[in-house]
Parts: structure tokens; sequence; C-alpha cells
């Protein structure tokens, strides 16, 4: 059992956490057609939009609201309206994601009841879905902001259908990358289910060229596709921070789940490949049988390299959580971690402490490291203390192929291994 200890600081130096209307809106990035609305004023979506654009390199639809000191002070319902009414006009998205920020937040606006004036105002509106999503950027960090969002997707716009066998849900957590989500997918695939993953960054943020410039996401889960999955006949939870969404499809379809915390390691990946074979009848396919032969191979021919080596992280808690435990499988000891926010999984991990701070808590606990795990901002951390940095999470921005990167499955376990494993290597030398 970990003690979870949170630094009683007046103000946060070099933050680590990032905010949760961030992580709501890679969410909703995730779905076709979909317009993500940012209810704050246009900083606070600037500010994102040159996160997400650095991360993935991609063109990132957001629009704002506006708001200004003057809309701030006396409401910010017309600000809402002209947005909506604009966005269906101008971007004619599928479906819009509107979520707030600090400054609505902290005014307290009721955005429940202004949606439902707005649409008393405009009967136009009535089949249009409009997912809200409260993400104060005071509390919380950018993993409860993402399972926000997926939590009020899966409210907001399923159906009620008949059952269908073989049709599973798959709800993912922050923690998996959009090359995670196309392994994921691919992997189920082969055992005859067919999965609708929300958010599917896979199809969305995975880096690829369209046909022609699209205002809204051109790839992802469709409306479609969500409308039908109460029909499905389970739900798989990828990560702790989403089992409140799978929790509310059994509770409105009464839809079966289970969750799985990781898919990072051999054991991990077992688990997961046994519980679709369980679940579609269909025995194990030839190909991953040979993955895991090679996973293994590749664990002891690396295992050299990680066997006792001191590795200090700084990570959201569903990738920490995973990470930790593919590090100590391999035989690494967990120096310092680090996170943003507070999880059940936490008080669970297989280390001493665990942080809720900042990059000056984790600086001042890392010394003594052979290796940081942590995303981009930690590179001016490793270089002071000229320890190699390992680029896991939300920003990278001094690395290309973010969108593709995998870490999931035999192949994504195996890649990972590889990439720690050359960088520990080389820091011998």
């Amino acid at each position: 059992m970990a003690n979870v200890t949170t630094f009683n600081k007046p103000i946060a130096v070099n933050p680590l956490k990032q905010s949760q209307a961030l992580g709501a809106s890679i969410a909703f990035l995730g779905l076709k057609g979909m317009m993500p609305l940012f209810h704050g004023s246009q900083g606070c979506t600037a500010f994102s939009k040159v996160i997400l654009v650095r991360h993935f390199r991609e063109a990132i639809p957001l629009s704002t609201t506006a708001m200004t000191e003057v809309s701030t002070i006396l409401g910010g319902e017309e600000n809402v309206e002209q947005a909506i009414l604009t966005l269906v006009e101008k971007s004619k998205p599928e479906i819009i994601g509107l979520c707030t920020t600090g400054l609505t937040e902290t005014r307290g606006d009721d955005m429940e009841g202004i949606l439902r004036d707005i649409r008393k105002r405009h009967p136009q509106l009535d089949e249009m879905p409009i997912v809200f999503v409260s993400t104060p950027d005071f509390k919380g960090a950018l993993q409860d902001g993402f399972a926000a969002a997926v939590e009020s997707i899966v409210k907001t716009v399923p159906q009620a259908t008949d059952t269908k066998a073989h049709h599973i849900t798959i709800v993912a957590s922050s923690a998996f990358t959009p090359g995670d989500i196309q392994e994921i997918k691919e992997i189920v695939s082969a055992f005859g289910l067919v999965p609708t993953i929300v958010p599917d960054l896979g199809a969305s943020l995975d880096g690829h060229l369209d046909e022609s410039y699209n205002p809204i996401t051109g790839g992802g889960t469709t409306l479609a596709q969500l409308e039908k999955i109460g029909g499905s006949a389970f739900t798989l939870a990828l990560g702790e921070s989403v089992r409140s969404a799978a929790e509310v499809l059994q509770k409105r379809f009464n839809i079966p789940y289970e969750v799985f915390t990781e898919l990072t390691g051999l054991e991990a990946v077992d688990q997961f490949i046994q519980a679709l074979s369980d679940l579609s009848g269909v025995s194990v396919p030839e190909k991953y049988r040979h993955q895991r032969r090679q996973l293994q191979d590749a664990m002891l021919d690396t295992h050299f390299y990680f066997g006792r080596k001191r590795v200090s992280l700084a990570l959201e808690p569903d990738l920490l959580w995973s990470t930790v435990y593919f590090l100590k499988t391999m035989g690494a000891d967990i120096h310092t971690a680090v996170t943003t926010t507070r999880s059940p999984l936490l008080e669970m991990l297989p280390v001493d402490k665990v942080i809720i701070g900042d990059y000056e808590d984790f600086e001042e606990l890392a010394v003594g490291s052979d290796l940081i795990i942590a995303n981009s901002h930690a590179k001016a951390i490793a270089r002071k203390l000229n320890i190699p940095l390992y680029r896991q999470g939300i920003p990278i921005f001094d690395r290309v192929g973010n969108g593709q990167f995998t870490k999931v499955g035999y192949r994504g376990t195996m890649q990972i291994l590889f990439d720690i494993g050359n960088i520990l290597l080389e820091h011998e030398e």
C-alpha cells in the first residue's frame, strides 16, 4: 500500500498537471463530426489548442464562447447561444462538445439551464446532440476531464436498441494514444468481435491526410455508432478512470463490463487476450501466440538493463499505474512517483510513497535516478540532473510520431521494452 501525499504549497511551481478542459477536448476529438466548444475566454481555448497542435502535429478543431470581462460579470448565456448557432451555421458539426473552464465555473453559470433555454428558443437545435461536461481547471487534471467527457458522452447520446451478439463497447481512458487504440481495435477484431471505441482517437488523431480541409473532426466514433452502443453485449473499460462510464452503460442498458487497468506487460496482455477469447468463444489466433513468444524473447534480451534501475515517474494516475507495474515486472525499482490528481489506484501502487505535486517536487525527489519518465516539460529537469528522459504522456512536443506510438499488446510492450532498454544501455556506456 502506497502512502499518498499532497504537499501543502500555496502555489504550483513548474506545474505538472494539465487542465480538465484540455482532457475533455481530447476525448471529444475522438468523435467524428465533432466540434469541441470551450465556455470561457479566448486564451483558455488558445492555450489548449497550442498544446494539442504541438503534441499531435495536426489541425485541431476547437471553438470558444469568447467570454470578456463584461460578459463574465453579466452572464455568459448570450455567448454560449451565439457560439452554438454560429458553429451550426458555419462548421455544420454532427455533435458539439461543450466544456466549461475555470472562468465560467468560478462565476457559477447554470449550464444545464442555459442549454434548455437555448433549445426552447431555437427548435432547429432539437436534433443537434450537445454533450455538456463540467471541467473546472482549478481542480482535477487532464485525466479527470477526459473521463468526465467520456461519461457525459455515454449519458447523453446512446439509445436503447436490441442487443447484438459480438458487438462490444470499449471505453478508453486518456492513458491510451491513437496508436494504442488502433492496436486494440486490431486485437479485438481478430476474435470476431465488433468494437465501438469511445472515444476512437485511433481514427481521428492518428496522423493522416484527408482529401479536403474540414473544420470539424474527420474521423472517430460516428454519431450512428454512439447511438447504437445501448445494444452492445459487453463493455470493456480500459483504465480505472473510465470505470464510471462503464457503470453508466450498465445502469442504463444492463450491459455487463470488465475493467482492465493496464494493457502493457506480458501478464496484463495475457489477461486481456484470455478475456477476449472467453467473450467471443474463439481460440487465440496464432498471430498473437507468436507475438507472445517474441515478447518473451525480448524480455530475456532486455531484463539485464532494467534490473535494479531506479526510475522516477511523473504521469497521470492511469498511465502511472500501468507504467509502474510494467517496470516492476522487469525488475526496476521505483525511485519516485509523482502524479497530478487522486485515483483509487494510487494507494495500491507497489511503491512506498506517491506524491500529488508539481515538477518542483519531482526535481527534488528524482535526484539519484537512472531514468526519468515524464512528458516533454521534464526535459530541463533531466538535463539539469544529467538523467536520461523517456517521454510519456501529454504534451510531447520535441518528438514526432506521438499519434502512432504504441505501448499496448504484445507488440506495443516490445516497443516500449526496446525503447527504454536502449536508453538505459546507451547511458551505461
